[in-house]
């Protein structure tokens, strides 16, 4: 299947690792010029040669960093990203009482600013030329809170409510928003949690953990022509863990 993407650019937060890096990898085999865009800048240049895209290193838990980076992505590109992949790390877990301020405000720069900061900068060229994707990376926590997570339970809830207010705002200018779900999904995160097939298997339906590559293969397509009149929605990759419709 043709998705249409030779003539495009994207921009994808996250891009070195785990899902972020999926999508970047799924979107240059479509033909898309990609920017990835990470902490580490050793890391960063080492996915830009093993994918075949640019690299950019940068901290989204700094004030205005969204901004600034969709700007310089689009120096790089020699032009302003169609594609935008908001993907940002999971911030600390922790109960109620254990979360003090300091972590519910970069939670909040993490997960909410800095996809706002990105969004704002990147709309006006997509509004310009009539066409535009933003994807939107959260979790299945955003429909279905899950334990320990009370800061993602939170905020990623709330970009659910972004993603389709903005859709509605923008879609008569040929650009659609949606946000992708992934459940427990075989990366670096879940190896660092301590999280595998034997131990989360069981508590979901296709018994097994995800492939970032089953991940990536719907952030291409929502990216695509072919999915033009797909927006406002939140789709899940999760192997039929939520619960609810």
């Amino acid at each position: 299947m043709d998705l249409g993407l030779g003539e495009r650019t994207a921009l994808v937060f996250g891009g070195t690792r785990g899902l972020g890096r999926a999508v970047a990898a799924e979107l240059v085999a479509e033909g898309a010029q990609v920017v990835v865009i990470a902490r580490d800048a050793a890391r960063v240049a080492q996915t830009a040669a093993e994918l075949g895209c640019i690299g950019i290193a940068g901290d989204l838990s700094l004030p205005g960093a969204g901004r600034d980076l969709v700007m310089a992505a689009g120096e790089r590109l020699g032009r302003m990203p169609d594609i935008l992949v908001t993907n940002t790390g999971g911030p600390p877990t922790g109960s109620f009482m254990e979360t003090s301020e300091e972590k519910w405000r970069a939670g909040f720069q993490g997960l909410w600013l800095s996809a706002v900061d990105s969004i704002q900068t990147a709309l006006p060229a997509m509004k310009a030329q009539g066409w535009g994707r933003i994807l939107a990376v959260t979790s299945v926590a955003a429909k279905e809170p899950q334990p320990g997570l009370l800061i993602s339970n939170s905020l990623r809830a709330g970009l659910l409510g972004l993603v389709n207010t903005l859709a509605r705002e923008v879609a008569g200018n040929g650009i659609t928003v949606n946000a992708l779900l992934p459940g427990y999904t075989n990366t670096d995160r879940m190896a660092e949690l301590g999280v595998d097939d034997a131990s989360m298997g069981p508590k979901i339906p296709a018994g097994r953990l995800g492939d970032p590559a089953e991940f990536a293969a719907l952030a291409a397509f929502l990216a695509s022509e072919r999915a033009s009149y797909i927006t406002g929605q939140a789709i899940a990759v999760d192997g039929g863990l939520l619960q609810s419709i």
